[in-house]
Parts: C-alpha cells; structure tokens; sequence
C-alpha cells in the first residue's frame, strides 16, 4: 500500500513543495509582525540609521525617534518594542539597563547590531556579535526570545522580562 498517517503514497517527513513562485509560495512575514509590533503599539527607535523606516506599521502606532543613540531615562510612558540599534560593545553595555526600565511589563527590547557579512563587506563596524549581545542581556536580568534580520545589514535579538516579573 505504501501509506501512512500522511495519506498513500507519501514518504514520513516529507511535505509537499512548491516551485517557490506564485500565489502558494511562502511570502517573508512583514517586519512589524515579525518584530511583534501590534495595533496601537509604543514603539521607540534608537540610534537608528538613517533613513531606517518599519515599513507597513499597524494602525495607530506611537512612534518616537531618538536619533543618535540619545538614551536619557525613562522617556514617559512604557514602550511596547524598543529597537535600540547599537555597534559597540560599551554602547550596549553602557544603555541596557536604562532602556529596559523604558519596556512595558510585557514589552520586548530588540538590541539591533550589523550582521556579520555586512562587517566584512565593509558596509558596517562593529565590536558584537549575538553572543555578546545576549551576555549584556543576560546580565542586566532580561532573557532573549526571539531572533530576526531586521535588513540586509542588521540582525536583531529580543529581550523580555521573565514571565514572573511581568506584572511588577
């Protein structure tokens, strides 16, 4: 007979393919969804580079734009995402902490360095990597959840309070 739980015919593990074009290939999930970034979200970037934009936000976003890095306390309400966009080590180490206490009980931190073949390509300079990323993250009592390419330069790690610490 030559079947199994997956129907006849169709070997263990495998799944159907497509040809990867047209109306059934997979489509790239969209950078605001990827970065959990909702309706009517607080969302703050930092030291973003320039021209950097989140491309399709949802309805009602409250964006706030700190050019530069300028990290300087709480900035007024909890934020929902951060994306703090950082190249060296001290920079991160040096403004974790502050932007931790900006997140929301619920809110997640991405800490955005440039990829490594962008580095070597010469189109970024940069001391980190997601090992020390996640050292900086670790240390200042945030646990990282997720991991994105935020561009062709840029990967992105995500830092949230641990679910017993949420509801101070």
């Amino acid at each position: 007979m030559g079947g199994n739980a997956r129907g006849p015919g169709r070997p263990a593990g495998n799944r159907p393919t497509g040809t990867g074009t047209g109306p059934t290939a997979a489509r790239p999930a969209p950078l605001a969804r990827k970065l959990g970034i909702r309706p009517d979200s607080r969302l703050r970037l930092v030291g973003a580079p320039p021209g950097f934009t989140v491309p399709d936000l949802p309805p009602g976003v409250d964006l706030r734009v700190d050019p530069g890095g300028a990290v300087g306390g709480a900035v007024g309400d909890p934020v929902d995402v951060v994306l703090y966009f950082v190249t060296a080590w001290a920079g991160l180490a040096g403004r974790f902490a502050d932007l931790a206490t900006d997140l929301a009980p619920a809110g997640g931190l991405w800490v955005c360095w440039p990829k490594r073949a962008a580095v070597r390509a010469g189109r970024a300079a940069s001391d980190l990597d997601d090992t020390v990323v996640r050292t900086i993250g670790l240390a200042a009592g945030l646990v990282d959840n997720k991991v994105c390419a935020v561009d062709d330069v840029w990967s992105g790690l995500r830092f949230v309070r641990r679910t017993a610490e949420r509801s101070r």
